[in-house]
């Protein structure tokens, strides 16, 4: 009886943005204190086939691509959601045991994010996975409503603001008025598919084949989205899928606009169908205050003016796009009656 109460007054509760590419986990009181990508590396024993986990985050994802038969390094997060229960629960437990100095006594209360179109076995897959794990209770709060709270907008008042979150694996367009989204879309686009789309047109146009490190990379370094950047160039390296030996080509940001036209285009679209959607009183003050950008996929180079282009209106990036979410998780645990408001059943 004792050591419930006392269990809840040592733990650190925490805020975890549980994303497809990289998982943020926010303790009260003190700040950020994990940021690493959404990966375990898993070996599976020859003669027992028992799987161990090898390494979890950075360490894991230094092994994608590069491991032998017996190991395998893998995402459990999916467009957004676990895709492989077991492993997310095992790297929930470590970045819980991490933020509490791999302590297993401590049972925290955590807010998870996740995205609009959950459905309620994916809620009940991620609720799970994280009791599991050790915490003491669960709270869902959806991407875009912890993502406009954490670039500052007022969620609670009766005005709109219009969120659009590019993560990993999914993108969420929102709509938010009186701590509740009034009309939503989500797409399972985001930055892997545009990974996926730089790693397809290396292949069509160089016959050369590249790993997913080297997509991101060359995403990060010359990647656009815009006809007006200017034009970089980037030296790349993979395999020559005629002479099965290593090659390097040149490759340049124009190159790399035409690769990931799908992508950004799919984007665009769902601004636009989202705002088709909105009601006219929440239009007129989504002219007035504009659209709010966050996610890591948000700091493509120059997509902020590609989507003022398109729609017309003002288009404004967060501080820190990456940590948005996750920042606006760790508000909604510093505020009770917020999280009573905006969490899901």
């Amino acid at each position: 009886m004792v050591f419930g109460p006392l269990a809840a007054f040592l733990s650190d509760d925490l805020a975890i943005d549980l994303g497809t590419a990289n998982t943020l986990v926010y303790s009260r009181g003190k700040g950020m204190i994990c940021s690493e990508p959404s990966v375990v590396a898993v070996a599976t024993d020859a003669r027992t086939r028992v799987e161990r986990v090898l390494a979890v985050g950075h360490e894991a994802k230094e092994m994608v691509g590069r491991t032998p038969g017996n190991v395998r390094a893998i995402r459990p997060i999916k467009d957004g959601v676990i895709a492989d229960f077991e492993i997310a629960e095992a790297m929930l437990r470590y970045f819980i045991q991490r933020a509490h100095n791999r302590s297993k006594l401590v049972r925290p209360r955590i807010v998870i994010c996740v995205p609009p179109c959950i459905t309620s076995v994916e809620k009940r897959a991620v609720r799970e996975s994280a009791l599991s794990a050790g915490a003491r209770e669960v709270f869902l709060v959806e991407e875009p409503m912890a993502a406009a709270i954490g670039a500052g907008l007022d969620v609670t008042a009766p005005t709109g603001n219009m969120i659009v979150d590019i993560g990993g694996g999914t993108t969420d367009v929102a709509v938010i008025s009186l701590s509740g989204i009034v009309t939503s879309r989500s797409i399972r686009c985001g930055g892997d598919k545009m990974d996926d789309a730089i790693i397809n047109y290396v292949k069509r146009k160089y016959n050369m084949l590249i790993g997913e490190r080297t997509s991101e990379r060359i995403k990060m370094t010359v990647g656009t989205a815009s006809t007006h950047t200017k034009t970089t160039t980037m030296e790349i390296k993979g395999r020559d899928l005629v002479a099965g030996i290593p090659k390097t080509v040149v490759t340049s940001s124009d190159e790399i606009r035409e690769a990931l036209m799908e992508p950004i285009n799919s984007i665009v679209e769902t601004v636009h169908l989202t705002l088709e959607r909105t009601p006219p009183e929440l239009a007129a003050d989504i002219v007035d205050r504009g659209i709010m950008l966050v996610g890591g996929g948000s700091m493509l180079t120059d997509l902020d003016h590609l989507l003022r282009e398109e729609t017309k209106l003002p288009i404004l990036r967060s501080e820190d796009p990456f940590t948005a979410v996750a920042h606006g998780a760790s508000n909604v645990l510093d505020n009770l009656s917020l999280l009573k408001e905006v969490s899901l059943d």
